[in-house]
């Protein structure tokens, strides 16, 4: 009875190592949805002020992106960090929200997405979103006047870049403690924090972002469940704003009017820092 009991437990533990080794290998199909599909031109999505643009990254790739200039040179300009699944294209919606309010936008697609070369890991795509700032900065736009927009794993790459260059704004859509938080949710069974490589560790970065921040999630999120992006908002420095949106689920939240919530934190912000001077 005893050898036919080890026997079966031997099995089961050489059952769950192989699967082991396949979630680690294959952790990043697991983890990056990318449609690879070309989305087509700004116009053709209903963007008809962006204009295809090239970055190059540091590890040498060539990326497409779009852009669309502040209506004057020293306007603010939103660098939209886009979430894991899709391409561009399906942000087309937002980035023309901002454009609608004379702010620029710069829409990164991601390596692997949208057409693109390369294949996204989270050093891949920090590379992504240094390329994006660079190509602003030759443009001559300075840190001050951007804010950053990051969309759940684009929180990742928002959080990442707002620690190196610390904007003055940054809005972070259904974000996580980290992407490691997030797996152990979806994968229980897992020792996750043996086994991931890109972790997303914005929990531990934030405490070192000085920057006006909103986060904005949907309390009926199963993707990234609101908990996490509570315990990222509490790690935060102030000034800081946490929205929840009511029936708001991962990717509907521009439904639920989170274009508006997020215009009207940022007219807040601006009119804040805003310095009247008495007429004399």
């Amino acid at each position: 009875m005893i050898t036919f009991l080890a026997r079966i437990v031997f099995q089961l533990l050489a059952v769950y190592a192989v699967v082991l080794i396949a979630v680690y290998l294959a952790q990043r199909s697991l983890q990056y949805f990318p449609d690879k599909n070309y989305p087509g031109t700004p116009q053709d999505n209903g963007v008809p002020d962006m204009e295809i643009v090239e970055l190059k990254t540091e590890d040498g790739l060539i990326l497409n992106a779009w852009f669309a200039p502040p209506p004057k040179k020293d306007g603010q300009i939103v660098v939209l960090f886009h979430g894991n699944a899709g391409h561009i294209g399906h942000r087309a919606i937002k980035a023309q929200h901002f454009i609608d309010r004379g702010i620029g936008v710069l829409l990164l697609e991601y390596r692997g997405f949208g057409g693109n070369q390369g294949r996204p890991t989270e050093q891949g795509l920090y590379h992504d979103g240094r390329a994006a700032l660079r190509f602003l900065e030759q443009k001559e736009y300075t840190v001050s006047q951007l804010i950053f927009y990051g969309e759940s794993i684009g929180s990742g790459i928002a959080v990442q870049m707002a620690l190196e260059i610390q904007p003055r704004y940054m809005i972070l859509e259904a974000p996580f403690s980290s992407a490691a938080d997030v797996a152990k949710r979806q994968y229980f069974f897992l020792p996750i924090d043996f086994l991931m490589k890109d972790r997303y560790d914005n929990i531990e970065k934030i405490a070192d972002i000085k920057t006006n921040l909103l986060i904005v999630h949907g309390d009926e999120d199963f993707v990234i469940p609101i908990d996490l992006a509570e315990r990222l908002f509490a790690r935060a420095n102030h000034p800081k704003e946490f929205i929840t949106i009511n029936g708001g689920h991962h990717n509907d939240l521009f439904d639920h009017h989170a274009g508006h919530i997020v215009n009207e934190w940022l007219e807040k912000q601006i009119a804040a820092e805003t310095v009247v001077t008495p007429a004399e």
